[in-house]
C-alpha cells in the first residue's frame, strides 16, 4: 500500500516536473520535422489476430505520415497501466497508452494524462470526432474532459454452439432472450450432451468486471453511486443470486473462472457471455468444428439490458508539443473509418463510427457476410458505462468486490452477505 502510494505521488511529481498538468505548450499544426512517439500497446501482446491488425493499424498510419516513427511496448492488459506509470517515475515519458476505461479516473486525476480538449483547438477536435457514437465519446471524460478517446471497444454479446443446441434438443434460431431461457437451455444442454451448459466471463480479476456489471445493471443495479458502494444492495445482489442459482441447477458450469473462454472455442460450452473481441478467435476455432452463433446479451425477465462496455480507449501523455502533435495525428488515425474498418473485420470490437457499417467502401461487404455481428451493434442504444471506482485504492476496491463475486457465485455460504461483507470493507477504503 506505502509502495503505491509513493509510486503515484512519484508519477505526478514527475508529470509535474516536465510541464504544470492544465498548461500545455501549443502544439504545431503540422509534422514537419522527424519525430518518433513511443505506443504503449496491449493487443499487441495477444498472439495472433489483434496483434496482427495493430501492426496493419500502425504501418497504415506510418506510411501516411512518413516523419513520425512509431515506437511500439507490447505489454498485456492486466500489466500495461502499471508498466506506463513505473517508465513516468523512471523518466520514459510515455506518449501514447492504450488502457482500461477501470483506470479512467486515475490517468486523468493521478498519472498525468493529457485532456484533448487542452491539446487541440476546439474547431480540430470537433471535426474529428464528428460521426463518432456520442455515448462511446463520454465513457472517456472525466470533468467534462476529454481523457480517453474511446478506441477498441465492445459490449458483452451471448454467444452459443448451435450443434449443442440441436443435440440438446433445442431450436439453435430461437436463442435465449432471458436468464430464464439461459437456465433452461443450460440444464438441457448439460444433461443431455455431457457438455458445459452456460458460464459468464464475468468472474476475472480483471477483464470479467464489464461483464459483471452488465449483469447487475440489467437488474437495476449499480456497483456504486458516487463514493458510496452499492454492489450488495438489492437489485445488484439479486442479479449475482441470479447466477448463483443456475449454478445449483447446473445450467452454470462450475469452471475456473479463467478458462471460460477456451472452454468455449473447444466446443466444450453451449453458452458463453463475453466481448465481440474475441469474434475473430472464436470464427477460427469453431470453422469446421462446430455452428458459431450471436444473441444479445440476455435480460432479467421484461427489463431492459444495460450492455456496458469493455475495451479500451487512447490517452496521451506527452509533454513535448511536437510529439503531441504526432500523438494526436496517431488517435485521429486509430479512430478514423478506415481504422475501424480494420479493427471490426480483423479482431471483433465495435466500430465507433456506425456510418461505415452499410458503406460498401467500409464495414458494408463485412457485414453481408458477418450479419450476426449485427447483435452486438443493436446494443449500443442501450449502452451503459462500465464505472470506474475512484480514489488512491480503487484496484483494491475492485478486488474486494470480484473476489467476493465469485465466492458468492461459487461458494456455499449465503450469497447475499458475503456480498455485504465485502461492501463494509471496501467503503473503508473509499475516498
Amino acid at each position: 500500500m506505502l509502495r503505491r502510494t509513493t509510486l503515484k505521488l512519484m508519477a505526478t511529481l514527475a508529470a509535474a516536473s516536465i510541464l504544470p498538468l492544465g498548461a500545455l505548450a501549443e502544439m504545431p499544426k503540422t509534422i514537419d520535422k522527424p519525430v518518433t512517439i513511443s505506443f504503449y500497446n496491449y493487443n499487441l501482446a495477444s498472439a495472433g489476430i489483434g496483434s496482427e491488425a495493430t501492426k496493419e493499424l500502425i504501418a497504415g498510419f506510418e506510411k501516411k505520415f512518413p516523419n513520425v516513427k512509431v515506437e511500439t511496448i507490447a505489454v498485456p492488459s492486466n500489466e500495461i497501466i502499471n508498466r506506463v506509470q513505473a517508465d513516468i517515475v523512471a523518466g520514459k515519458q510515455p506518449d501514447v497508452a492504450q488502457l482500461t476505461f477501470r483506470d479512467l479516473i486515475f490517468i486523468a486525476s493521478d498519472l498525468g494524462g493529457n485532456a484533448l480538449e487542452d491539446m487541440v483547438s476546439p474547431a480540430e477536435l470537433k471535426e474529428h470526432l464528428a460521426g463518432m457514437i456520442p455515448k462511446g465519446l463520454e465513457l472517456g471524460k472525466v470533468d467534462g474532459k476529454t481523457y480517453g478517446l474511446a478506441y477498441t471497444f465492445s459490449t458483452p454479446v451471448l454467444y452459443y454452439n448451435g450443434d449443442l443446441f440441436k443435440q440438446a434438443g433445442l431450436d439453435p434460431n430461437n436463442p435465449p432472450k432471458t436468464w430464464a431461457d439461459v437456465n433452461i437451455a443450460g440444464k438441457a444442454i448439460k444433461e443431455k450432451t455431457g457438455k458445459n451448459g452456460f458460464f459468464p466471463g464475468a468472474y476475472g480479476p480483471s477483464d470479467g468486471t464489464f461483464v459483471y456489471q452488465a449483469i447487475v445493471m440489467s437488474n437495476g443495479g449499480k456497483v456504486r453511486e458516487g463514493d458510496k458502494l452499492t454492489f450488495a444492495d438489492k437489485d445488484a445482489a439479486e442479479a449475482v443470486k441470479t447466477m448463483r442459482d443456475m449454478v445449483t441447477s447446473g445450467a452454470h458450469a462450475k469452471i475456473d473462472p479463467a478458462s471460460g473462454s477456451d472452454t468455449f472455442a473447444a466446443g466444450n460450452l453451449g453458452m458463453f457471455v463475453y466481448t465481440t473481441a474475441v469474434l475473430g478467435s472464436y470464427k477460427k476455432a469453431a470453422q469446421g468444428k462446430f455452428d458459431l452463433r450471436i444473441a444479445p446479451m440476455p435480460s432479467f425477465g421484461e427489463k431492459p439490458t444495460a450492455p456496458t462496455n469493455s475495451g479500451s480507449a487512447l490517452f496521451v501523455f506527452s509533454r513535448d508539443p511536437a510529439k503531441q502533435r504526432a500523438s494526436y495525428e496517431l488517435l485521429k488515425y486509430l479512430t478514423s473509418k478506415e481504422a475501424y474498418t480494420i479493427i471490426t473485420s480483423k479482431i471483433g470490437y465495435l466500430p465507433l463510427r456506425l456510418d461505415i457499417v452499410d458503406d460498401p467502401n467500409y464495414l458494408g461487404p463485412w457485414v453481408k457476410k458477418n450479419p450476426m455481428f449485427r447483435a452486438n451493434l443493436e446494443q449500443l442504444n442501450r449502452l451503459t458505462p462500465n464505472m470506474a471506482f475512484p480514489g488512491p485504492n480503487y484496484r483494491q476496491v475492485e478486488k474486494m468486490m470480484m473476489d467476493a463475486v465469485r465466492e458468492a457465485v461459487f461458494g456455499n455460504g449465503d450469497p447475499i452477505a458475503t456480498l455485504k461483507a465485502a461492501q463494509e470493507q471496501g467503503q473503508e477504503l473509499m475516498p
